[in-house]
């Protein structure tokens, strides 16, 4: 395993001791149940890890909990619970990446509750802090993590090369205040934090 420099920056001791261990379970899990596919495991540092720790910059640290919509394989709401000892909640209606969730966050000590439910069933108090990736188009997005979203509080998607046009598309229905935030590990990749959503 090799971890970068980047990655390494601003973690520490324990959380990269955490972090490893959460590589090392999302290893063994993945060869059974396919959380990441078999070409970017040997990059799970990279591609994987390094682009949720990137978040950890846009989130106050007075943040009280977050809740990451289609957790999948932990990315990034379990690296983030890791990272910030944030509390979260992580919603995933596979019960397989929820059980591995589960254990993940078990060994890790992350601060963590696993939901198995689709999103829209999901009953949990709103949130200040809405993060999801890879999951779904912005206009989708916004309306899973709208109903989850307290007042004041604001979402972190990050977004690839579509990241403009899926805006457009959402403008038709949504009004959002947007930053743009360039990503540190994808040369076409942006995060946005949208706050102030109201639909039109």
């Amino acid at each position: 395993m090799s971890v970068s420099r980047e990655t390494r920056e601003g973690v520490s001791r324990e959380t990269l001791e955490r972090l490893q261990l959460f590589h090392s379970v999302l290893l063994r899990w993945n060869a059974r149940i396919n959380l990441v596919s078999s070409a970017d495991a040997p990059h799970i540092w990279s591609r994987h890890i390094a682009d949720a720790l990137q978040l950890r910059s846009l989130i106050p640290a007075d943040a009280q909990r977050g809740v990451d919509l289609g957790s999948g394989a932990g990315f990034p709401g379990l690296v983030l619970a890791i990272a910030t000892k944030i509390p979260f909640d992580l919603i995933e209606s596979d019960q397989r990446k929820a059980a591995f969730l589960r254990e993940a966050a078990r060994i890790t000590c992350a601060p963590c509750t696993i939901h198995a439910s689709r999103i829209e069933s999901a009953t949990l108090a709103p949130a200040p802090l809405i993060t999801a990736r890879a999951l779904a188009p912005l206009s989708v997005l916004l309306e899973l993590a709208t109903p989850l979203l307290a007042p004041g509080g604001f979402c972190l998607f990050p977004k690839g090369e579509s990241a403009e046009k899926e805006i457009a598309a959402a403008s038709a229905s949504w009004t959002m205040r947007i930053e743009r935030h360039i990503s540190t590990t994808d040369r076409s990749g942006v995060i946005l934090r949208i706050s102030e959503v109201l639909r039109v």
